[in-house]
């Protein structure tokens, strides 16, 4: 059952993720057919561009390039804002400085397994890195987006219900972060947790955007992103042809919630509008070149 339009309904917020589609890519994308992409991308309309990160290149060698990359890019006459991840205080200190960036992305994980393999940190030293980033934004005037990673259960056995999302939920929304994404990390999550989740937080929070990034295949995409529209999320992250997905999570990963299957989905509903299909086309040629 689809819920009436509201204002908190208005409008859908995309943000198109290439960097998680090439993060964990086998062969290195070289840079300039990044920029290519990425300068296709910032041309369909899209609200939010996730297009690198300010990571340890032994980490993460796809994304070593980011520097280079952000120099190249057109966003002159792009509506597309654009947000870099960083694992820790050193990369946010490198992003903040270019002007280009509006959005700061930390993930803080609920998992404290996963905390420490993907940043190198524990849950309570993560604490003081988000306190530390949320400062540098405040200082910098850059918005930081909190991602709850393995937000709706994890692959290692550590502790997982409801009170723990709601617990840490609390603390990021207690230091002032104005946007936090729930993130499927490794695409466990059922609808029903999906709205669950959503629900919870928004009603908890209605001053802060409460976002989504799911991670889904062909079946169930649809059940995941109409749970958390339902349940009021207006915030959605994916990628074109749904790849993509954390290389330090584990080895089998569900892609990204493809981006060309949310599009229509949400155009359909009158909540999405300013794509650009040519744009689009364009992108996704692109990214079959790449992704191949």
């Amino acid at each position: 059952m689809e819920p009436p339009i509201t204002k908190q309904h208005s409008q859908v917020t995309l943000v198109e993720c290439p960097r998680d589609a090439m993060q964990g890519w086998l062969h290195f994308i070289p840079t300039q057919q990044k920029i290519e992409y990425l300068n296709a991308l910032l041309q369909v309309g899209f609200d939010t561009l996730d297009f690198g990160s300010f990571v340890s290149p032994k980490a993460i060698p796809q994304m070593a390039d980011t520097k280079q990359v952000i120099s190249k890019l057109s966003i002159g006459d792009s509506k597309t804002k654009l947000l870099a991840i960083v694992a820790n205080l050193r990369g946010a200190e490198e992003a903040v400085i270019y002007e280009q960036i509006q959005y700061i992305g930390f993930p803080f994980s609920i998992s404290p397994t996963f905390q420490l393999r993907n940043t190198h940190s524990s849950m309570e030293e993560s604490v003081k890195t988000v306190e530390a980033i949320q400062e540098l934004c405040i200082r910098y005037n850059r918005i930081l987006v909190l991602y709850l990673s393995m937000g709706f259960g994890n692959p290692y056995g550590d502790p997982y219900n409801e009170d723990i999302l709601l617990h840490w939920a609390e603390e990021m929304a207690g230091k002032g972060i104005r946007i936090i994404s729930l993130a499927d990390t490794v695409g466990i999550a059922t609808p029903e947790q999906v709205s669950t989740a959503v629900s919870s937080l928004i009603s908890a929070y209605p001053d802060i955007t409460i976002g989504v990034h799911l991670h889904s295949n062909p079946e169930n995409w649809k059940a995941k992103a109409e749970a958390a529209w339902v349940a009021g999320c207006s915030r959605f992250d994916g990628a074109l042809k749904g790849i993509g997905g954390c290389p330090m999570a584990q080895d089998s990963l569900v892609g990204n919630m493809n981006s060309e299957w949310m599009i229509p989905y949400f155009e359909e509903k009158g909540l999405l509008t300013g794509i650009d299909k040519n744009a689009l086309l364009k992108s996704r040629t692109i990214a079959d070149q790449l992704f191949k």
